[in-house]
């Protein structure tokens, strides 16, 4: 099935580091050969663990999950621009960044088990990760409310001067969510240190852009709220890295927030419940072609650049599926929360009512048995 959804308007072009083909004869300026292979590194560290959850998921493991492939690039090239004291306020698959700044395999596996060591102790729905190690909040289910604590915290880090920027992703769909207009009103107004990511891929579930927006391109909304916007080839992970760098140095000047659209695509399911092929037919695998898919690109780059072999590739998918396995199998042997978890971070002092209630509850746990592995009541 064919569709407009795959053009690139063109009187809206792209910002790009690497051509269609992803040729290069040089280095891109500011990064190392170190640094290039890294990226490509981390991308595939991502799409390994995508595979890995959607056969956890088919096969029983767990219950849901949320995949981002062909969306690598987009996580790898902010990333790869974040500073430590930065702060990342995502959606549901900006997960990759965790990954990328150094969280291990583990951490994100627990909280698709909802397992005893999972950060969020059960409670939150599937594919909703927060981790403090990266300064990774929490996301939402409801679209767009974080965009307003993201908001929030770009004016504390303002007022406290502490040289953080903090970032904050919407997809398209999103941008029509009255906390998109609240948040950049806001940004626009007060100047934070706040760069707004439109993660452009395409599709809200089964809603194409042409649907959700009149304008030809999401970017054009930055100019109605005084915010500068660009938009860039989302598959192409050093235009991101690039103009995600440029855009934490005009926040940390002072200059404040900045939008950028970044036009990629979903090729996977909305999550592990939906079947895009009602919507979409086979438009997907135009994504997956040698001139579309953010790895491919980058790994013909680091051929050009004489960067890449056979040998080179073997060695970082197999040492990516090595990772992921052990660290989800890791997961997979741990119990579930203990029942007083329900309890903590609730209160800072526990009230008596509940407190008698959390004893109740544990004196009669034995009369309860826990579901055994592979059990999913829903």
């Amino acid at each position: 099935m064919s569709s407009k959804s795959a053009d690139i308007p063109n009187s809206a072009p792209l910002l790009r580091a690497m051509t269609e083909s992803a040729k290069a004869g040089q280095l891109p300026e500011g990064l190392t050969a170190d640094e290039l292979k890294q990226m490509y590194e981390g991308m595939i560290l991502i799409r390994a663990y995508d595979e890995r959850q959607k056969k956890l998921q088919r096969s029983g493991r767990i219950g849901f999950c949320v995949t981002s492939t062909g969306e690598e690039a987009t996580q790898v090239g902010i990333g790869h621009a974040l500073a430590d004291q930065d702060w990342i306020f995502g959606y549901y698959r900006q997960y990759g960044m965790m990954l990328y700044k150094g969280a291990p395999v583990t951490e994100l596996a627990d909280h698709l088990f909802g397992n005893r060591d999972d950060y969020a102790k059960g409670r939150q729905m599937p594919a909703h990760y927060t981790n403090r190690r990266v300064n990774f909040v929490s996301s939402s289910s409801v679209i767009g409310t974080h965009l307003i604590h993201a908001a929030g915290a770009a004016m504390a880090a303002k007022y406290k001067k502490d040289n953080a920027v903090i970032t904050t992703f919407i997809g398209d769909g999103g941008t029509s969510a009255n906390d998109f207009h609240s948040c950049m009103t806001f940004a626009g107004v007060y100047k934070p240190p706040l760069v707004i990511f439109i993660v452009n891929n395409q599709y809200a579930i089964s809603q194409p852009v042409s649907k959700q927006c009149g304008a030809e391109t999401l970017h054009l909304k930055g100019a109605g709220y005084g915010v500068p916007a660009v938009r860039v080839d989302g598959n192409d992970v050093i235009a991101v890295y690039n103009a995600s760098r440029d855009a934490f140095a005009r926040a940390r000047a002072g200059e404040g927030p900045t939008l950028i659209e970044l036009y990629t695509y979903r090729v996977g399911p909305h999550s592990s419940s939906d079947d895009p092929t009602r919507y979409r037919g086979n438009e997907s695998d135009q994504w997956l072609t040698e001139d579309r898919d953010p790895i491919a690109r980058t790994r013909h780059y680091l051929k050009s650049l004489e960067l890449w072999d056979e040998a080179y590739e073997a060695k970082i998918w197999e040492d990516a599926q090595n990772k992921v396995n052990e660290g989800t199998s890791d997961s997979a042997q741990k119990p579930e929360p203990d029942w007083n978890s329900l309890f903590e971070d609730v209160y800072a002092e526990l009230p008596p009512a509940l407190a008698r209630q959390r004893d109740e509850l544990i004196e009669q746990e034995s009369e309860f048995p826990r579901q055994q592995e592979g059990e999913f009541p829903l």
